[in-house]
């Protein structure tokens, strides 16, 4: 089932790179930014993070909360948190439950070459907790202000 705007965001029940717990839950009445990246400390990867980094105040000014999640596990995310000085939570999420319940898990082509990864996705979560705007095609350079730009 592929999610779509409006729907009820999955929930999310993890704990992140250090080993707190981390809930949707725990962010109702904020906006939540959940994005889902392919792999650590990769070219584009890092752009992105490092664009919700630089922009961090600005989205936190602006009500939004971060969490991001990929497949890797705590301590690469410990690592690539301490390398780029990323202020917001990572979720390593190596079983996959978040990653197949949000839909971006699947088949990818690079290279010429298929393999399943993480196909990467942002959900923008409102603060009743639904699913405001989906972002598939993220611009990773830019991504805080493709999201601000969306999202008033």
């Amino acid at each position: 089932m592929k999610l779509k705007v409006g729907d009820k965001a999955p929930s999310i029940e993890a704990t992140d790179q250090f080993g707190n717990k981390i809930s949707l839950h725990d962010f109702a009445g904020s906006k939540v930014i959940v994005y889902f990246y392919p792999k650590d400390d990769t070219p584009g990867c890092t752009a992105e993070a490092c664009s919700l980094r630089d922009n961090y105040n600005i989205l936190l000014e602006k009500g939004f909360k971060i969490i991001g999640v990929s497949a890797d596990n705590a301590k690469s995310h410990v690592k690539f948190t301490e390398k780029y000085n990323l202020p917001f939570p990572l979720i390593p999420d190596t079983d996959k439950k978040i990653l197949n319940d949000y839909g971006v898990w699947g088949r990818k082509k690079f290279m010429g070459r298929e393999f399943d990864g993480v196909i990467r996705t942002t959900f923008v979560v409102d603060e009743t907790g639904s699913i405001l705007k989906i972002f598939d095609k993220v611009d990773t350079k830019d991504h805080a202000n493709q999201i601000l730009s969306e999202i008033k």
